[in-house]
């Protein structure tokens, strides 16, 4: 009757075994690191740089624990050091090493935090669960996007599109302004007006036309829609939110958060930094793009020859350190491109396809028809410094769509489409608040909730143990396999722990021993009754099964509805809980009874089981401890 099949304690066993295996690393915690990314655009980290860092390294007397390449979006060498003292040597010896000029670095050298588990366990892929920012340590900013910015720039492109499109129908017009938040466009007489008007309309479908009598002249207003001034607002705030994710990626940050709050502002939260300074310096860089023509003339060949530069001229340097003169006229900024995306031509050869606005459609067409066969530089400039991504030749006369081939690799094409994409905000951002949680305070919270975990399973062991005898025992062991299978279900998900986290742990605790705590009464019930021990530890489980799921199934949907309407500690609480409320319901039913059934199930009498003092109803007691 109270019997498990193999496969039964198979899962069991295998279940165990898994959570155990993905919980340890939780155990090793974490080690001071440095990390080093690409500081520039023309510059990629690649698996080649463990090899110069480690030369780096051994000059300078230093010993790793461990030297890690990830080829992530943003590829990074990460060392790790024993203590704090050597990480600060070892990021002086890297900064030094790897940036001979350090006003312009290549490369970012930023203090670190990785996991300090085995390399056999990291091999499994078995990595420690992610802390929040309460628990690590880190800095916190809030950020607030300018929009107003946001809709002047629209607002510029808009008032090319006009001229544009006027243009190409061939209608005369007395000058296109901007005032304010809209674009007027005067005409001569209303007929001229009202022929403009649906042309405007269909290439403009975002902005309200309407006409204002000028005396003898006409003037057609263009405002903004109410809905298109959202969609300009949310695409700012989106655009941004790629771009820090595109640069925290260069801090090494495990779980960034980079989140909207409310309508225009932006919360950045990045654990386990401990260089504030960089991290300020690294959100905070404005890069622009400007295409310029490249001069290839024999008196600019002189020139670089002789390490001057033209006047009219600027020089730069390509992906591979080569010289370069540029001429200073722009013929379009990163303002006027619209899209950069990987892709292939018709060779199957790599490239890279751009798309631009009107404004520079008219610019790139009017240049590229008198430079044909001459190349023209993709300029990315940071911090004042400009750097060419890449100068392919002018084939042919180009338009606001045009791609760029040459001996790109595809990843070479990735990454300068995303450059290209997300080098630029498209809105300047300004931090109004900043935050920074030492890594001391962050080991106090661990600590202190560790400590209240402990105890509170310590107590409700003590009782469980005093209270049920042995199926206290069997319920104590269920309540301590929930809490390896939580953490491990935590580790394998790379959820972030945070204090609301272990406050979400503490309770599940609490509502698993529930579960067995109604087990247990169940099977006292049965024994009242007079049953057989066989019988009563059968029939309490079976009955006491579809409570514990009612009850589970009411409580996972008030978490179900927290993490689909909360948002920051609310939604950490809310994944906990969750996970918890499942991983409760398979030990203290499967697990549960798989103990019992291996302790009583072999014994065909069984006279009595330990599980406390069973009162009867008439008022006499009976012992069914053993």
């Amino acid at each position: 009757m109270n019997r498990y099949p193999l496969w039964k304690y198979v899962v069991i066993a295998v279940a165990l075994a898994i959570g155990l295996l993905y919980a340890l690393p939780n155990v090793f915690g974490e080690a001071p690191a440095v990390q080093v990314t690409s500081g520039k655009a023309t510059v990629r980290v690649d698996a080649s740089m463990m090899n110069r860092i480690d030369d780096l390294l051994k000059a300078a007397k230093i010993v790793p624990t461990g030297l890690f390449f990830d080829d992530g979006q943003s590829p990074s060498v990460r060392v790790r050091v024993a203590d704090n003292d050597t990480q600060l040597r070892a990021k002086d010896v890297l900064q030094k090493g790897l940036n001979p000029s350090l006003d312009d670095p290549a490369y970012v050298v930023a203090l670190n935090l990785i996991a300090d588990s085995p390399r056999w366990l990291t091999a499994l892929h078995a990595l420690p669960m992610y802390l929040g920012l309460d628990l690590r340590g880190g800095v916190h900013f809030l950020m607030q996007v300018d929009m107003k910015s946001a809709l002047a720039k629209r607002l510029d492109a808009l008032t090319g599109d006009a001229r544009t499109l006027l243009r190409d129908k061939n209608i005369r017009h007395n000058g296109i302004a901007k005032s304010g938040n809209s674009i007027e466009i005067a005409f001569t007489d209303a007929d001229t007006a009202a022929k403009a008007r649906p042309v405007l309309e269909d290439g403009m479908p975002e902005m309200r036309i309407a006409s204002r009598l000028d005396g003898a002249s006409t003037t057609l207003v263009a405002t903004f829609r109410p809905e298109a001034v959202k969609s300009v607002q949310d695409n700012a705030l989106k655009q941004n939110i790629s771009t820090l994710h595109n640069r925290v990626n260069q801090l090494g940050v495990s779980e960034p958060v980079i989140q909207q709050q409310g309508n225009d502002r932006i919360v950045v939260q990045l654990p386990g930094v401990q260089d504030t300074a960089k991290a300020k310096d690294i959100i905070g860089r404005t890069a622009t793009l400007e295409a310029r023509l490249v001069d290839e003339s024999s008196e600019a060949a002189s020139a670089v020859a002789a390490g001057t530069v033209p006047f009219g001229d600027d020089k730069f340097t390509d992906r591979n350190g080569v010289p370069l003169l540029v001429r200073k006229q722009v013929i379009f900024s990163g303002d006027n491109l619209t899209d950069a995306q990987p892709g292939f031509d018709e060779n199957q050869r790599p490239d890279i396809n751009l798309n631009v606005d009107a404004k520079g459609a008219r610019a790139l067409r009017d240049t590229t028809r008198d430079n044909i066969g001459k190349r023209m530089a993709l300029v990315l400039f940071e911090k004042g410094k400009g750097e060419v991504v890449t100068a392919p030749t002018i084939q042919s006369e180009l338009g606001n769509r045009f791609r760029i081939t040459g001996n790109f690799t595809p990843t070479e094409t990735t990454d300068t489409s995303l450059v290209l994409r997300s080098g630029s905000l498209a809105a300047p951002m300004e931090i109004i608040e900043e935050r920074s949680i030492g890594p001391s305070l962050g080991a106090d919270n661990i600590r202190r909730g560790f400590l209240s975990t402990v105890y509170g399973f310590a107590a409700i062991a003590v009782f469980m143990v005093l209270y049920y005898l042995l199926f206290g025992v069997i319920s104590v062991l269920a309540l301590a396999s929930n809490l390896l299978f939580l953490i491990a279900l935590l580790s394998m998900l790379q959820a972030t722990l945070t204090l609301p986290g272990i406050a979400a742990i503490a309770l599940a605790l609490g509502m698993a021993i529930d579960s067995n705590v109604l087990i247990n009464e169940r099977i006292r019930e049965e024994l009242r009754q007079g049953k057989a021990p066989h019988v009563a530890i059968a029939e309490g489980y079976d009955r006491a099964f579809g409570t514990i799921i009612d009850s589970n199934i009411t409580t996972l949907i008030a978490g179900l509805a927290l993490l689909a309407f909360g948002s920051g500690p609310i939604r950490g609480f809310a994944v906990v809980h969750c996970l918890g409320i499942v991983t409760s319901i398979f030990s203290s039913v499967f697990v549960s009874r798989g103990l019992v059934n291996l302790i009583y199930g072999r014994k065909k009498k069984l006279a009595s089981v330990a599980i406390g003092q069973v009162w009867r109803p008439d008022g006499a007691t009976a012992k069914a401890g053993a």
